[in-house]
């Protein structure tokens, strides 16, 4: 499966989600370099609430640096310029919530998430993003769930970390 892009979206989705969160998209122009890139381009660029995206940035990488936005202590999201940082837990809450938010988007999903994670590099225990959530995301879930950032069902509470 292809990777998709920002281009193969509709980005005013993708900005009525990440502004629940108090986040902004910044659309750069193409071939322009993006501020705040960890990976460098395409990928997503993230200082303090500005998200910045190319029309080809990976949809999941939008999703996730937005979600290492959400999941950080408030001192970290402050001082937020490049490099999100963050420990072992924190990670997987940032990859199980952009999992969930990847279903409000559509022509994207979980699906295409799971896919689009795998084909770039992530990597999990049981070999694939898809059965790290179903099988192994238990922690994740848990610590999402502790910081009020999704409910006991497993749904946003479009709340970042306090």
């Amino acid at each position: 499966m292809t990777i998709i892009s920002c281009a193969d979206i509709q980005l005013e989705q993708l900005q009525s989600v990440l502004g629940e969160y108090n986040l902004t998209i910044h659309l750069i122009d193409d071939n322009k370099k993006i501020p705040g890139s960890w990976f460098g381009e395409p990928e997503a660029g993230i200082i303090e609430n500005n998200l910045y995206i190319r029309n080809d940035t990976p949809v999941h990488s939008a999703l996730h640096e937005s979600c290492h936005y959400i999941c950080m202590a408030p001192d970290r999201r402050k001082k937020l310029h490049t490099n999100a940082g963050g420990d072992y837990d924190e990670e997987n809450g940032v990859c199980y919530l952009s999992i969930l938010l990847s279903d409000y988007i559509d022509n994207f999903g979980r699906e295409r998430m799971f896919s689009n994670m795998d084909d770039w590099g992530y990597t999990f225990r049981l070999g694939s993003s898809k059965a790290w959530f179903e099988e192994d995301a238990k922690d994740a879930f848990d610590w999402l769930l502790s910081h009020k950032i999704i409910s006991k069902t497993g749904k946003p509470e479009w709340n970042i970390r306090l």
